[in-house]
């Protein structure tokens, strides 16, 4: 048992530190290309902060658990917004400019609403598949935001392509740190989803709860360390382009890719869970009309997120 424990430590720190570098590679290949701030945040990091959540998607997929796959988009969504932009509100307040609540918020919404009306039967509230076909639709969204984002950004022009310097890492330095980040992430995540899985039904918990707190909250470590770390650079329009990027490819990507392996149909996820994403994503768009994501917002967020889970775990969902 002591042994599980020091595998599932030791494979939080890979996913952390292969983020790192993938997060690291990545953002220098697009400074090359003259990618602004706020698509590098959305388009670029928010795709590799969510690695892990699609390796542990895809593979839960693959072992034939739809729980953990579904569950691990929706705990995590529910994290990155209440949980990581809450955090990092109360001691760095989160910018939101309005051109940004114009598009990717409110398709952050739009694919939430989505996600809850492809896994529920709408009339009783009972589990429905998420299939083949619904999976297409959702990666064809994953399609249309991605050439969105980056035809808008040459559109607009590029103010910080001006930041590119010499200094900038080597391109193959980049090449090899994109490489190695993302095998990191690979190795770590599956063996912090089999030990977390283990352990945890050890002592009688279910998939449901396991990968709506647990697995969620690890696989969130990437973008908990680069909201943060952009916040303290003072660039926290990066910080929550992140946040609302790394939802919007928890389910339009790596449902639908997950969807593609087999139909996804998971009974132990609620209307109330979807209900907690979509109102999560909801508040980013209230909020912004502020301007700002200030402490007591970001306090309150926070706050939401620890009765979220006080509610799963007084529900006996375990």
């Amino acid at each position: 048992m002591i042994m599980e424990y020091l595998i599932l430590i030791a494979s939080l720190a890979g996913i952390v530190f292969g983020a790192d570098y993938l997060v690291s590679g990545t953002v220098s290949l697009a400074r090359r290309y003259r990618v602004s701030d706020f698509v590098i945040g959305a388009a670029i990091v928010g795709v590799g902060t969510s690695v892990p959540e699609l390796v542990v998607s895809f593979m839960g997929a693959v072992n034939g658990n739809a729980d953990v796959a579904i569950g691990n988009v929706v705990g995590s969504n529910i994290f990155n917004v209440l949980g990581i932009l809450g955090l990092t509100a109360l001691f760095f307040p989160v910018a939101i400019e309005k051109k940004n609540m114009k598009f990717e918020i409110p398709l952050c919404i739009v694919v939430s609403v989505l996600l809850m009306i492809l896994a529920l039967n709408f009339f009783d509230g009972t589990a429905a598949t998420i299939g083949r076909a619904d999976g297409w639709v959702l990666l064809l969204s994953f399609v249309g935001f991605m050439w969105y984002s980056f035809a808008r950004d040459r559109k607009d022009g590029n103010e910080s392509a001006e930041q590119v310097t010499d200094a900038e890492s080597p391109l193959w330095l980049a090449i090899v740190k994109v490489v190695v980040g993302l095998a990191l992430l690979i190795v770590s995540c599956d063996f912090f989803v089999d030990n977390a899985v283990f352990i945890a039904k050890r002592f009688g918990v279910n998939d449901a709860f396991i990968s709506l707190t647990l697995i969620a909250c690890g696989t969130s470590l990437p973008e908990l360390a680069a909201s943060v770390a952009a916040a303290v650079k003072k660039n926290t329009d990066m910080a929550l382009g992140n946040i609302v990027g790394s939802n919007i490819f928890n389910i339009t990507l790596i449902l639908g890719l997950s969807s593609q392996v087999m139909p996804l149909t998971s009974a132990c996820i609620t209307s109330v869970d979807y209900i907690v994403m979509i109102v999560a994503a909801v508040l980013i768009l209230l909020i912004g009309f502020t301007g700002k994501i200030n402490r007591i917002s970001g306090l309150l967020m926070f706050i939401c997120f620890v009765a979220y889970n006080w509610y799963l775990i007084s529900n006996q969902i375990v």
